[in-house]
């Protein structure tokens, strides 16, 4: 088959597929007047992937040849099965760049013993496309017990959008979900052939409009350094430091650490909380399972 010949095809192939959904499936609120085509518009298949109308529809029409992480938030805008995101991977001429998938990454021993001898601080090691690899009971105490979050999706960034106590617990939610964004893309340049990575964004744009919208406008950011109000259930309002250490053994592996200074109400809210979290018994990553 020649690449013209690909191309008429995969436009073919996306057209019926979002034919056969409907707005409602898809997250996307339904229009009050008639449709004028089956299934998804265009611009609503786009709205999902977060691009353009325009650079959607000249993927369809075969005037354009899409970009691989476009290609898989495509597939999963369209919720497509393991074999059809297959198919349109080979129409999109992407199985000789397929992603490959990479090892799973474990905490770097020296940063399991630090965090287990953090006692009074909260803190967690994030590693490649902001996944927790690991954290101590005052992290779960401060943020949510990450031991009760399936290790495929103890992601960062998935936790914040999908779990809705993070839109009470963070002052500033949208500040915080905004920064997260703009890191995950960080994170998506440094590693355009992670797989995991791609699929998390493609998720999230299908999922969530607020994610959606904020991919689009292609921010980036780094993690460094800063400070966030939480409104916490136990300790009341706790205004922390964050701070980032990067591994030397793993430049892939990041310490977090939320601080306060002595004297601070938060200090003392971070004393309460430790104290909460012993009572509590919940378990740092060592001691997950």
């Amino acid at each position: 088959m020649t690449r013209h010949a690909h191309r008429n095809e995969l436009g073919e192939f996306l057209k019926q597929r979002r034919s056969e959904l409907n707005p409602r499936t898809v997250g996307l609120p339904e229009s009050a007047g008639p449709r004028r085509v089956k299934g998804l518009r265009r611009e609503e298949v786009a709205q999902l992937a977060a691009i353009s109308t325009d650079y959607y529809t000249r993927i369809e029409q075969g005037r354009l040849q899409a970009s691989t992480p476009v290609v898989y938030t495509l597939a999963q805008a369209l919720h497509l099965d393991d074999d059809q995101r297959a198919y349109l991977l080979e129409l999109a001429g992407k199985t000789g760049a397929r992603p490959r998938r990479r090892p799973v990454q474990k905490v770097q021993p020296q940063l399991q013993r630090l965090l287990d001898d953090l006692s009074s601080t909260p803190a967690l090691v994030m590693g490649r496309r902001m996944d927790i690899l690991a954290w101590n009971s005052l992290a779960a105490a401060l943020v949510t017990n990450y031991a009760q979050v399936p290790e495929k999706k103890r992601n960062y960034t998935r936790i914040l959008f999908s779990d809705p106590l993070m839109r009470t617990l963070y002052a500033d939610w949208e500040g915080v979900a905004r920064m997260a964004v703009a890191q995950l893309r960080m994170e998506a340049a440094k590693y355009p052939d992670d797989a995991r990575l791609m699929a998390l964004v493609g998720e999230l744009c299908v999922q969530d409009p607020d994610f959606r919208k904020w991919w689009a406008a292609h921010h980036v950011s780094s993690l460094t350094v800063g400070t966030k109000t939480l409104h916490h259930p136990v300790a009341g309002e706790l205004v922390l430091d964050w701070d980032t250490l990067t591994a030397s053994t793993d430049p892939d592996q990041q310490l977090i650490v939320w601080t306060a200074a002595v004297g601070t109400p938060a200090h003392d809210g971070l004393r309460i909380l430790a104290s909460w979290a012993a009572d509590q018994n919940l378990p740092a990553s060592n001691t997950a399972g």
